[in-house]
């Protein structure tokens, strides 16, 4: 297996699923009312014929948690005892996974390598997990839960960002033809109605951020931005794309000399200066982005050399917060190649930065083999969004957008 950039790839163990809480520890599904689905589909490592691929093992990993529904990890406004529940009888299609927003991801990363045919040994397995959430039913469930009162600001902006990754991807595979595009189009219908409530709400929000949001956390705006541009893109929503553009260009214009020797923060799983650098290539042409990239980053190699950065370090895997740096070893990588796709061809940027991709890349892959759910219920959408060079391929050429 060869990576893109030319790299001879580490053969990828077969990676553990969600394994930390065993299922017998938990009421039966039965007895809670929750529907969780068991693997179906043969495992391709049994086949000597078929050598198993990272996707392969990043496909099992979502597919075993999307429907795992302990432990969790939710973020709730309870307005009354009413809203005392499972987490699967509040948000009826996202909430495996640990919380939210790695459900939304995981879904995610079965759609993307599903409509990407990256696994087809895995097709209908996924295809039939995907079709047992996006169901009219779960999803009236999810918008319900949505527009509660006190939830405007329900995670906001990176599972709503990821949500409208999700709709895209969709959006993507809807576009071409043959009998996944129309499943996408039936599945994309049903989940409508939901993204429009999300993306009102965005609308509503951005007007008045009066500030940037650096923290290399969730709340980060710069990466949901960017997942919000590639939204509007997709769904050809110019207002979004105003919106959002008027305000990475307002808030990050005239940054200057971003304090990359102050990262990573301890629990950080997005680079505050290099996510800023991923967002302003898509606001600006290549010209003004080298330039404004100068400024942001003066002191970025020009030799080609690979360890200007040094990699994130994660001293107990099993520490939910700790665990994060494997992340930022992911999330940099895809936003270095980002970087290095929005400059000039002669840049002598270029090299240093795809060279650290990789290095902050193959390490950051390393990661999703921990056997522990701390790590193991996200990190493989990292890893899928860097390998399939999310965000980085043009989307459409329109120059409204």
């Amino acid at each position: 297996m060869i990576y893109r950039n030319g790299l001879i790839a580490l053969m990828i163990a077969i990676l553990p699923g969600c394994s930390v809480a065993e299922d017998d520890q938990e009421p039966s599904s039965q007895e809670r009312g929750v529907f969780e689905r068991k693997n179906v589909a043969p495992n391709p490592a049994d086949n000597p014929l078929t050598p198993r691929k990272a996707e392969h093992s990043y496909a099992r990993i979502a597919l075993d948690c999307i429907n795992k529904q302990y432990p969790n990890k939710i973020s709730h406004v309870l307005n009354s005892g009413d809203d005392v529940a499972e987490p699967a009888k509040l948000t009826p299609v996202f909430y495996g996974c640990f919380d939210w927003h790695s459900a939304v991801h995981g879904h995610w990363l079965l759609t993307r390598l599903w409509g990407q045919d990256l696994v087809p040994e895995m097709d209908n397995e996924i295809a039939a997990a995907l079709a047992a959430n996006f169901t009219a039913e779960k999803i009236s469930g999810e918008l319900a839960y949505i527009q509660g009162d006190d939830r405007a600001s329900f995670e906001r902006p990176y599972g709503l960002a990821w949500f409208l990754q999700l709709t895209a991807e969709l959006r993507e595979i809807a576009d071409g033809e043959g009998d996944k595009a129309e499943q996408a189009k039936a599945w994309l219908a049903r989940l409508e109605p939901l993204e429009a409530q999300i993306v009102s709400n965005i609308k509503d929000w951005l007007p008045k951020l009066a500030y940037p949001i650096r923290l290399g956390t969730h709340n980060q705006s710069a990466f949901a931005f960017g997942l919000f541009l590639d939204w509007a893109d997709r769904s050809n929503d110019t207002d979004m794309a105003s919106l959002v553009r008027d305000k990475a260009l307002g808030f990050h214009r005239n940054d200057r000399n971003c304090p990359m020797a102050y990262e990573p923060s301890g629990e950080d799983f997005l680079s505050s200066c290099l996510m800023v650098a991923d967002l302003m290539r898509r606001v600006m042409d290549d010209r003004e982005y080298a330039k404004w990239l100068s400024a942001f980053l003066p002191e970025l190699p020009t030799d080609g050399s690979a360890d200007w950065l040094a990699i994130g370090i994660v001293n107990d895997p099993t520490d939910g917060k700790l665990v994060h740096l494997d992340g930022l070893n992911l999330s940099r990588a895809w936003a270095l190649e980002g970087m290095a796709s929005a400059l000039p061809a002669d840049d002598p940027r270029r090299a240093s930065l795809l060279a650290s991709a990789s290095l902050h890349g193959n390490s950051g892959e390393q990661s999703v083999r921990t056997p522990h759910y701390s790590g193991s219920h996200w990190l493989a959408s990292f890893a899928t969004y860097w390998r399939t060079r999310r965000g980085i391929e043009p989307i459409s050429s329109n120059p409204d957008l």
